[in-house]
């Protein structure tokens, strides 16, 4: 892989990573501090809404955020013909 293409993977790497840190950063402080109010008017199992989003809600969207990655940053890698081989050779 070239200077060029190193720039334009790690550019989409970061783009990918910015967007999934939004994501969570919306629904961690926004659902779970800002909109608490009014998410709390709705309920999952007997909890407020807003309750579940700060206690529950932001960790399984993290685990989610973190699965999509693995999924994007997997698929990423065969477009530009990345390996975990590849990468040990060029750390070592």
């Amino acid at each position: 892989m070239d200077a060029t293409q190193r720039r334009e993977y790690w550019r989409r790497n970061l783009r990918l990573m910015a967007v999934l840190l939004t994501i969570w950063a919306l629904v961690s402080y926004g659902a779970g501090i800002l909109f608490v109010d009014a998410l709390n008017e709705f309920s999952i199992l007997g909890f407020p809404l807003g309750f579940w989003f700060a206690q529950q809600g932001s960790i399984i969207t993290f685990v989610v955020l973190i699965a999509v990655y693995v999924w994007r940053m997997d698929k990423l890698d065969a477009e530009y013909g990345i390996t975990e081989y590849e990468e040990e050779v060029h750390h070592s």
